[in-house]
């Protein structure tokens, strides 16, 4: 039987007392490939976040590989690749400099060669050298992706990574998670891309208005069933699927919640 790599339960985030998410509870086994879906202010980065400990629980648990986060936070960090809106780039240094920082960081072997392998990987060797700030948006998600890999993480989190990539860059993304997965990651991913989603993972979760509301397959035999779910996300109802979410987690009022200036300057998702 596959270990549980994420155990959430109740898990609820306030923000100036309002509630960004309600009561989640979610399982993720090793292995497993997740599409988180929402339309905007659904929770999606807020859960991600969470997940990667870059904020606080208001109540509820998390327990990422068997282990509370409150117990064990740096020893899990560092099996976790945390890709998000911000590159978490240093901009006057360069993509290698940037990234043997961070393979130091985290106690990365051969951190030249596997430096120069990744930059290689993501298209960025014709700009290895160049500070990060000369870079266009594109080739600065090429260079978080790559820092998001670097020490071969067992779990990705992963909110909306093809933003910025043009299509070249978006099919080595694609490749490089495959690949990732085919090598035993767990991945969850936030996508409003549905093709991207439903091609890269089996397993879709609807959160909608901070509440999960479906969990299901998504694959194609699957899929009108997901397509009915959506929508009635979208408008506030729930799905007959049988996939829903629990009845504590079901759609109630909408509650769009930015995150404040000291989270690190991301809305909620």
């Amino acid at each position: 039987m596959a270990a549980t790599v994420i155990e959430t339960r109740g898990l609820t985030r306030r923000f100036a007392g309002v509630t960004a998410l309600h009561g989640i509870d979610l399982s993720v086994t090793a292995g497993e490939a997740v599409a988180l879906f929402g339309h905007n202010g659904a929770g999606k980065t807020t859960l991600l976040r969470l997940l990667a400990m870059l904020l606080r629980p208001s109540a509820g648990t998390v327990h990422l590989f068997g282990r509370a986060i409150t117990e064990a936070g740096g020893v899990i960090r560092s099996r976790i690749g945390f890709l998000s809106h911000q590159s978490f780039l240093y901009p006057d240094l360069t993509p290698t400099e940037n990234l043997e920082f961070y393979a130091r960081m985290f106690g990365v072997q051969a951190v030249a060669s596997r430096v120069s392998t990744l930059l290689e990987q993501v298209g960025l060797g014709g700009w290895a050298h160049r500070p990060v700030r000369t870079l266009s948006r594109g080739l600065e998600q090429r260079c978080a992706v790559a820092r998001a890999l670097l020490h071969e993480p067992a779990l990705l989190l992963l909110d909306e990574p093809f933003t910025g990539l043009d299509v070249d860059a978006a099919q080595m993304l694609s490749d490089t998670l495959r690949g990732a997965h085919a090598a035993g990651t767990t991945l969850l991913m936030v996508t409003h891309d549905m093709p991207r989603g439903f091609d890269l993972c089996r397993r879709g979760i609807i959160l909608a208005r901070g509440r999960l509301v479906w969990d299901g397959s998504i694959a194609a035999s699957e899929r009108a069933t997901f397509d009915r779910a959506y929508s009635a996300a979208a408008r506030g109802t729930t799905s007959s699927s049988g996939h829903e979410g629990s009845a504590d987690n079901r759609v109630t009022a909408e509650s769009k919640v930015p995150l404040p200036p000291g989270e690190a300057g991301e809305g909620m998702r």
